[in-house]
């Protein structure tokens, strides 16, 4: 027993001795666990453009329906579908022969009334002076004239007839009533087409110039007119500003566009605005119906500090936080306010600085005053424009309490 009371003296030595080297090193002591480490994001000020986005739908300018003017049988189509028809070109043929014997019909009323205008005329000049003399009774002489002028009336109205029975033969070939792409043909050749039948024989749509519909809150609208008043908005037009445009592949359209502040009524069930704006259209790029993004440039930020949107928490009543590494490795809670989200990131008004190392990542649980070990986060933020008022993008960063 005397023996192994030394070997367990130079052990317990051992160990005490191994603490002490360790706590000598500034590691932790035995049982206790190493502060976390957290990835952080060291804010750097750098110029940003403002702008805002503005989500809406392409409308076509213009669209017509073909209709007939007068019925008959339909002889020809003269297009091809999905072309693009300017204003006046031929597009249908209707069956003209009626409508040809009508004019003929109308032709020899106006010849038969202007025959008998003329002899009218010829027996008022001949009972005028006999009138005059007191040859021929007044009364005779008065409904010879009063036969004159009605000759003259018949004439009038026959011209009046064989005008409109022209008007009809011409609306036998059917025109387009404005330039643009015509849609597939509803009817075919042989159908019997009737004025004011409800389906129509084609859809005429003008697509350039086109419209983008945008549909904002009231606020927002007045917040964009009082910026464009103030001229911090590009201007386009005296009463327009100027608008790119994002496509739904996220490819820049090559055309600006016009924003209208005039002309804008409100939706008494929602409460929103819709705004219109213009853009050119030539190579039929742009196509009804297509929901697309305009995007307005509101300035240059000089030196914007932007936050990755997964630091940011907010609280029940929408307050903004981040965990902000101090100078010591320990952690402090900053209340921030947000100006607007540019992409990944949001802008920050106040509450952060140039050199504040935000945390973006780490355990899930984080409290102010705790020590943290930091290491360089990936993924800066790129700050690509967004919509303003954009939520915070969830999950990703770290909780904290």
């Amino acid at each position: 027993m005397e023996v192994v009371r030394p070997i367990v003296r130079v052990t317990l030595l051992a160990a005490a001795m191994t603490v002490l080297a360790a706590c000598g090193r500034g590691g932790p002591p035995p049982g206790q666990r190493p502060p976390p480490e957290v990835g952080v994001v060291e804010l750097q000020p750098r110029p940003f453009e403002l702008t805002t986005e503005l989500p809406g739908r392409t409308a076509a300018f213009r669209v017509a329906e073909v209709r007939p003017q007068v019925s008959g049988i339909l002889q020809r189509r003269l297009f091809d579908e999905g072309s693009t028809v300017k204003a006046g070109q031929a597009l249908y043929q209707i069956d003209p022969a009626p409508y040809a014997a009508a004019v003929q019909r109308a032709e020899a009323d106006l010849q038969r009334a202007r025959a008998a205008a003329e002899v009218a005329r010829l027996r008022a000049e001949r009972f005028a002076p006999l009138a005059k003399a007191g040859a021929v009774p007044k009364q005779d002489n008065d409904d010879v004239q009063a036969a004159h002028q009605q000759a003259l009336a018949n004439v009038q109205a026959a011209r009046a007839a064989l005008d409109s029975a022209r008007i009809d033969l011409g609306y036998t070939r059917i025109t387009a009533p404005i330039d643009g792409v015509i849609s597939e043909s509803f009817v075919t050749e042989g159908a019997l087409v009737t004025t004011g039948q409800a389906q129509a024989l084609a859809r005429v749509t003008q697509l350039d110039p086109i419209y983008v519909d945008i549909q904002r809150p009231t606020a927002e609208m007045l917040r964009l007119q009082r910026e464009f008043e103030a001229g911090r908005l590009e201007r386009a037009g005296p009463d327009s500003a100027r608008l790119d445009l994002i496509l739904e592949d996220g490819g820049a359209y090559p055309q600006p566009g016009q924003l209208q502040f005039s002309g804008v009524t409100v939706d008494l069930g929602t409460g929103s605005v819709n705004l219109r704006a213009t853009f050119p259209n030539p190579k039929h790029q742009l196509l009804p119906g297509m929901y697309v993004r305009g995007r307005l440039k509101e300035g240059v930020e000089p030196a914007a500090l932007l936050v990755p949107q997964r630091a940011v928490t907010r609280d029940a009543d929408g307050n903004a936080s981040v965990l902000v590494v101090g100078k010591d490795d320990k952690l402090e809670l900053r209340r921030i306010e947000t100006r607007r989200a540019a992409g990944d990131a949001w802008l920050i008004g106040s509450g952060l600085s140039a050199g504040d190392r935000v945390v973006v990542s780490g355990p899930l649980r984080l409290s102010p005053g705790m020590p943290v070990r930091v290491a360089p986060a990936g993924g800066a933020p790129t700050g690509a424009p967004g919509a303003p008022g954009a939520p915070a993008a969830p999950g990703g960063g770290a909780r904290h309490g």
